[in-house]
């Protein structure tokens, strides 16, 4: 198509009809495709690693008003929804009915259910619960050929044919735009509580991670924070925290009010074990509550130190969390470049963040890159991954063959030729 040429597109009126706005999606993609015309899928645009970037331009498809909550089946426990429902509105809905939707990505407020899917996105809740993937059940998701296939449905088991729900999730928006998500919920939790620890070193709190699992406890939320963190994070929110520790772990679980003591109790002595300074208790939910927004407002905080804030994650196995913080650190001095590192200590996501004075320093920007791709290399090396959460999207383009392999890659390449064998969805991205 030449660069004057015009597409015109009309639309019938689909007030709130999700059917007619499945059928305008598809045929968006299906004109897309007959005149070679990139389409990049687009929710609330929360996303840190560039995966809704128009690299080639072409049309920037926004399902952001696509924002029906469409069914609660209280007693299949699952919620069908449109892809442009945030998260908070999908957990809201399901709690009106007693239920809870355990994914609870930082963005919750704001990014939407079908761009957590569509790049599987993680948590505070991951340890316990899980990810995204494990509780999509079907996605209504229009090709770029113009067909609109029904993936899964309202199951927990079943094996007809592949999974072709769980490849679509995580896939980015490169093999389909999803415009309906069905997805489990579980009851709601009859008691959630928070509290936290303080260590002399991060290793120590690492420690104090294996102690509390070899006790036979999985906590809903196990959470670290760095001492930079930790300070950033007392400036903004003026919680209180200690700023002599080296490190912080952010412990919570819900569930049976018995049992949660009972777990408390004994990630307590884990923590003393491990050689924890103090180990504090909120006194009631409101507490619970600012203990959470203190972990959550991280990165807000760390970005008020500087005119460019980066924020990168990581994943290594558990064992590897306190080896991989180190090595952060080192990376960081030998690049002259300042990172502080907050994550998920349950499951070894790390989101190493630098802060830079100003967004015209070039130079520091080029230290900072660096400094990323070697703590990208160092988590592989370490036997872990360039990104847990995030996803890949355009920023961790460069190191994903080194992740996956030239053989997966050229896999993931046939895949995507597939299901858009024009090649307009997403273009640059993942297999493109």
């Amino acid at each position: 198509m030449s660069a004057t040429a015009r597409l015109e597109i009309s639309f019938e009126p689909c007030g709130n009809d999700p059917g007619v706005t499945r059928r305008q999606v598809a045929r968006i993609l299906r004109l897309a495709t007959e005149h070679r015309i990139p389409v990049v899928p687009r929710g609330a645009g929360s996303n840190l690693c560039a995966g809704t970037v128009p690299l080639t331009g072409g049309i920037v498809l926004s399902t952001v008003r696509m924002n029906r909550v469409l069914e609660v089946a209280e007693q299949e426990m699952v919620v069908r929804a449109q892809t442009g429902v945030t998260t908070q509105a999908l957990n809201d809905a399901a709690a009106a009915h007693g239920l809870f939707y355990p994914p609870d990505p930082g963005s919750q407020t704001v990014s939407t259910i079908g761009g957590n899917v569509a790049t599987c996105a993680g948590g505070l809740r991951g340890l316990k619960y899980g990810v995204t993937r494990n509780y999509v059940l079907g996605l209504t998701v229009a090709l770029p050929t113009g067909e609109v296939i029904r993936t899964g449905g309202r199951l927990w088991k079943d094996v007809a044919g592949y999974d072709l729900t769980r490849l679509i999730t995580g896939s980015e928006g490169t093999l389909g735009v999803i415009t309906e998500v069905t997805v489990a919920l579980l009851p709601h939790p009859s008691t959630s509580r928070t509290d936290l620890a303080y260590f002399d070193t991060l290793n120590q709190a690492g420690r104090a991670v294996a102690g509390i699992l070899a006790a036979g406890v999985i906590p809903a939320t196990l959470e670290f924070l760095d001492r930079k963190c930790m300070d950033a994070v007392e400036q903004y929110a003026h919680l209180g925290l200690h700023s002599g520790a080296g490190a912080l772990l952010l412990f919570g679980d819900d569930g049976d009010e018995a049992a949660v003591a009972r777990n408390f109790e004994r990630i307590a002595a884990a923590c003393a074990d491990c050689g924890a300074i103090t180990v504090e208790t909120a006194g009631d939910v409101t507490e619970s509550e600012a203990l959470l927004t203190a972990r959550r407002c991280t990165l807000p905080a760390l970005s008020r130190l500087g005119s460019l804030t980066i924020l990168e994650d990581a994943s290594v196995p558990r064992p590897r969390l306190a080896e991989m913080v180190a090595r952060i650190d080192e990376i960081a001095a030998r690049h002259q470049v300042t990172m502080a590192t907050f994550g998920h200590a349950g499951d070894g996501n790390l989101h190493p963040t630098c802060v830079l004075g100003s967004a015209e320093d070039t130079e520091g920007i080029a230290r900072a890159e660096s400094a990323f791709a070697d703590i990208f290399r160092t988590a592989i090396e370490l036997g872990g991954t360039i990104t847990g959460e995030h996803g890949v999207g355009a920023a961790k383009l460069p190191y994903l063959e080194e992740r996956l392999g030239s053989e997966q890659m050229a896999l993931l390449r046939r895949i995507k030729t597939a299901f858009d064998p024009a090649g307009i969805l997403n273009p640059g991205k993942l297999g493109s």
